[in-house]
């Protein structure tokens, strides 16, 4: 797969569409630099959105993956085989984000205890007081470390190990 031929063709696409990078990306919810990117061809759009903008353009989503335009028409079966792909892909990124967010907002919840535990400092410190102060620090580190290895390529890999692992 061409990127720079991919990106070529999109932006004889939307040329021939007679419109600007920046309704272009308005229309898919992305930002301008994104739609740039894509048509220099140095990142590639997402699958569905990929299918979208097959559609828009009213060419087949493997002249876009190609760069060029074919004669033959996308049948009905592959396309459904492609959104399904798509929808699929898009609720693994829901689910992720949904992790991310519960990582997050463990780690805020866990540094504002810490910051009331260290208002509210006793005269005389015990091993709970330490305990509690040390956990309320250590949870959003771990979160930070938990969140950097959903987001890194390593992800995909434990979740693979994990698979494994079960069966």
């Amino acid at each position: 797969m061409n990127q720079q031929k991919i990106g070529t063709f999109l932006k004889e696409l939307r040329n021939e569409k007679d419109i600007t990078q920046e309704q272009l990306a308005e229309r898919f919810c992305v930002s301008r630099r994104t739609v740039s990117r894509w048509e220099t061809g140095n990142n590639m759009p997402d699958l569905d959105i990929l299918i979208g903008m097959a559609d828009y353009y009213d060419v087949d989503l493997r002249e876009l993956l190609d760069g060029e335009r074919k004669s033959e028409k996308m049948n009905k079966e592959l396309e459904e085989t492609v959104l399904k792909a798509a929808d699929y892909s898009n609720e693994e990124k829901r689910r992720m984000t949904k992790k991310l967010h519960y990582l997050f907002i463990a780690g805020v919840v866990s540094f504002i205890f810490f910051f009331i535990l260290l208002l509210c400092e006793p005269d005389e410190r015990t091993f709970f007081y330490g305990f509690a102060v040390g956990a309320t620090l250590g949870i959003p580190f771990v979160m930070v470390i938990m969140g950097a290895i959903i987001t890194s390529k390593y992800a995909a890999r434990i979740y693979e190990f994990k698979k494994r692992v079960r069966n």
